[in-house]
This record gives structure tokens, sequence and C-alpha cells, in this order.
């Protein structure tokens, strides 16, 4: 991402980061859709809790596709994610980069807090939500809404209403603002130590390797700093969670007396593995995707 003040163009961010969402979202949706099912499994059930055998188990018996259920609503969200959190990201950062365009690290995380507030409510509270109970819905006894990628969703946005798929607004807000604090403040702090080693201008992209290298870093560092909020989350997006879960804090607290402190990190090994591939095919494709812009 650009550090340079003059050259921060709204439309250029918002193109590059939802073209770098959409197609990350689809290579990484395998892992997704394993760390919800991992963070869904009740506590007595015998299933195994290794990711890839849920994964091989899945695709196994019931085929490829059910690997992908929730994925339309995933990647759509991702795309408008991707897009609202660099161009909030690239915006907040221009106020608040020093007259030579460059970034402190605190002032880093603010931006990506901020970039990470402003996604939560605008695209990804909404999108995990059908997401999450899609797949919900998909392992109860009778599915009510696997008929049809596009109509199954309709339906279920239907009968949530309004309410109940923004009734995660605060646990992903929370997570979404650690999430993006986290991930690109540590992103911004490593580019620039990088920059600044090589003496390599604040404007000028690192070489594809060294992108991918430092935003899977910073997606491993995101994942274990954050997993109980998105644990939180999952849980009071499930389908029939307003009749377990009063509030956030009571999903934290049931949680915690009742599974353990563990449970907080349970599913922390496929969403290891989608943010890892995540910040380097997102970090990769935005920066190139703003030089084939210009």
């Amino acid at each position: 991402m650009s550090t340079d003040k003059k050259k921060v163009d709204p439309l250029k961010s918002f193109v590059a980061g939802g073209t770098a969402g959409a197609i990350e979202g689809i290579i990484t949706y395998p892992f997704e859709f394993a760390k919800t099912r991992l963070q869904l499994i009740d506590k007595s059930s015998k299933s195994s809790r290794n990711p890839l055998t849920l994964i091989y188990n899945v695709g196994k018996t019931q085929g490829v596709g059910a690997l992908y259920v929730g994925c339309p609503a995933f990647v759509v969200g991702n795309t408008v994610k991707a897009s609202v959190r660099f161009l909030g990201f690239d915006y907040i950062k221009s106020l608040l980069a020093d007259k030579n365009g460059k970034l402190s690290g605190p002032r880093g995380v603010i931006a990506g807090l901020g970039a990470g507030l402003l996604e939560s409510v605008i695209a990804v509270t909404p999108f995990e939500a059908i997401k999450t109970a899609l797949i919900d819905d998909k392992q109860s006894k009778a599915p009510k809404y696997q008929n049809g990628l596009i109509s199954g969703s309709f339906k279920l946005c239907k009968d949530m209403g309004f309410k109940g798929i923004y009734a995660g607004l605060v646990p992903v807000s929370l997570r979404q603002a650690s999430n993006q604090a986290v991930r690109l403040g540590s992103y911004n702090a490593i580019k620039t130590m990088i920059q600044q080693t090589t003496n390599t201008p604040a404007n000028q992209p690192l070489s594809s390797i060294a992108t991918f290298a430092v935003g899977s870093f910073a997606g491993i560092i995101t994942v274990y700093t954050t997993m109980p909020i998105d644990t939180v989350k999952t849980r009071m997006q499930a389908l029939g969670a307003d009749k377990l879960y009063s509030s956030t804090l009571n999903c934290f607290v049931k949680i915690f007396k009742e599974e353990g402190l563990s449970t907080f990190w349970k599913g922390a090994t496929p969403r290891l593995g989608r943010l890892v591939l995540s910040g380097g095919i997102v970090f990769t494709i935005y920066e190139k995707m703003l030089v084939v812009l210009g």
C-alpha cells in the first residue's frame, strides 16, 4: 500500500482491494468452511477436530461442492470488505501520515482500527451472518436453505430479517477492528522497516515475494491475537443463537464457564491456514493491481 499522501487514489484503492478480496475468498474458502464448522461443533460431538480430516470427510461424503456452502455470500462480502478496507485504510493513513508521507506504528494501528470498523458495518456482519447460517443449516438434520445458491440465501435473509443479519454486529466489529488494527498495523510496520533497511522509497511497493511473506506473517500475528473474538462472533451468528446468548459478553462468559478457555481457539488451525494464504494473496494482488491501474 502506498504511504505517499499525494498518490492515494480512492477509486484505485477500492478496485484493487475488491479484486484482491474476490480472488482470495475463492481460493481460501475451504479453510473458512472448516473453521466455521469446528466452531459450531458441540463439545459432546465425537466428530474429528482436525480441520484437514473435516475437509476430507465432507468432500468424500457430501461432495466437493459441500465445502463451498455459503461461499457466494462470503466472496461477495469479501470483495466489498476488501474494497472498503483498503479504501478506508489508505484514506485514514493519508490523514495521519507525516509531511514525508510516512506513518508511525501507532498511527498505522489506528488507521487499521478505523478500516476494520468501517468494513464490519458495511460488509462483514451481514455476509458473515449469511455464510455462518448456511453452514450451520447444512449440518442440521433437516436443512431449509440448501435449495440453490441464490434462492436459499434469499430465503434465509427473509427468515432472519434485518435484526437477525446484524445480530453479530458487536462481536464482528470487535473482531474486524482488532483484526485490521493488528493485520494492517503490523503489515505497515514490517513493510516500513524493510523499506528503511533497503533504502526503498516509501511509495514504491516491495517485491511480490517480500509482499507475500510480510502479508503472511501479519496473518499469523492476527490469528492468535483475535481468535477468541472470532469464536464468539461465529457462535452469535449461528442459527438459534438468540435463544442461547443474551449478549456478546454473555456468550464470552458462557463459553468460558461451560467449555473452557481452549474453546476460544477452536478452529485456529484452519483460520491460520486461510489468513496466512489470505495475507499473502490479498496484499500481493492489491499492490500489483495498484501498479496495473497506474
